[in-house]
């Protein structure tokens, strides 16, 4: 790198945030996951990763909250073909089910099928983030819908025995089996919960979509899961709380390791317009870096992230593609200064 001019252009086919590092050479280490079969309203988040690299190359090295994350290496690997031909023949059979509002008793063969396809990714995503965790490097699994990390968490949970949870997301993500599907992306924090013992706490900020069995879930897990209504924040903003104070409050019952799992619909959806299923209210972007910071702040380690239900808009349009390149260079800068 000592020839390498962080103002420059990106090189035509340099890798992720125009950079050249090999894995080897790497501290940060990407997981693409090409993946969103079991979306239930719009799909596109599969071209997540591939949209997220190629906008990863117009965005400025130099960050004035991490400094110089790009000096410390960031490798993002190939994308697995094998995850990806399972996408495609997931989503053919999945599609009539999710058509229909959710499966019935003639759809055991095809959620049979969905199911072990899903362990499989599953299992990859574990394998390759272990290898990553073994390296000494911080992972980072980026998405394709919220379905993909929870192989990820899994990882850092075998190397973690007292792991938090960070979710940022419109949704609870506490069903259970969405329209018939055990691992769908509206179930990733219900298997977490059940798959995952290691994880010791879920801390949740941002939810303002959610049902009532959700809740209930929410409530019959109270200690090991906390949840923070984006109603209540803002709500408590208006009468004058200050941001800050409501981040900390939030942050104060995660252990010291910490895995971030962020749906980008967390934020505003202004910020992320072609994903998945956007929500009205959110988090501004400021208050995400806020949040990332304040983690820092408290002392905590972030063993690894996710960042999921990125997809690119229509005609070609790059704007969410845009955001979530630069808040994915926020959340490897943030957690390689905890390493």
């Amino acid at each position: 790198m000592s020839s390498f001019d962080p103002d420059a252009a990106a090189a035509p086919g340099s890798g992720i945030f125009g950079l050249t590092h090999a894995r080897g050479e790497a501290t940060a280490v990407l997981v693409p996951v090409p993946f969103d079969a079991t979306t239930s309203y719009r799909r596109g988040t599969a071209a997540g990763p591939a949209a997220i690299l190629e906008a990863s190359r117009q965005v400025d090295l130099f960050d004035l909250q991490t400094g110089r994350p790009y000096a410390r290496g960031i490798h993002m690997l190939e994308s697995d073909s094998a995850i990806a031909a399972g996408n495609d023949r997931c989503a053919a059979l999945a599609a009539p089910i999710i058509a229909k509002g959710g499966a019935d008793a003639g759809d055991a063969a095809a959620l049979a099928a969905i199911e072990s396809a899903m362990k499989d990714m599953n299992q990859r995503i574990q394998s390759t983030v272990a290898g990553i965790l073994d390296e000494g490097k911080l992972p980072g699994v980026v998405g394709g819908d919220h379905s993909v990390p929870l192989g990820a968490i899994a990882a850092a949970g075998a190397r973690y025995p007292s792991l938090g949870v960070l979710h940022v997301d419109a949704h609870a993500d506490l069903r259970v089996a969405f329209e018939g599907f055990r691992y769908s992306h509206a179930s990733i924090m219900d298997n977490v919960l059940r798959e995952v013992p290691a994880v010791t706490k879920l801390v949740q900020i941002g939810v303002r979509d959610f049902g009532e069995q959700e809740l209930r879930a929410i409530e019959a897990n109270a200690g090991r899961v906390v949840t923070h209504f984006d109603l209540h924040w803002q709500r408590r903003l208006a009468e004058g709380e200050r941001l800050v104070e409501l981040i900390d409050f939030a942050l104060a019952p995660l252990p010291e390791d910490v895995w971030i799992s962020f749906d980008i619909d967390g934020l505003d959806p202004s910020l992320c317009r072609s994903t998945g299923t956007p929500v009205p209210g959110g988090l501004s972007f400021s208050a995400a870096c806020l949040l990332l910071a304040r983690l820092v702040e408290s002392g905590r380690r972030i063993v690894g992230f996710d960042l999921d239900e990125v997809a690119p808009g229509p005609d070609g349009d790059s704007w969410d593609a845009n955001v979530g390149a630069r808040l994915l260079y926020k959340l490897i800068g943030f957690g390689l200064l905890t390493r």
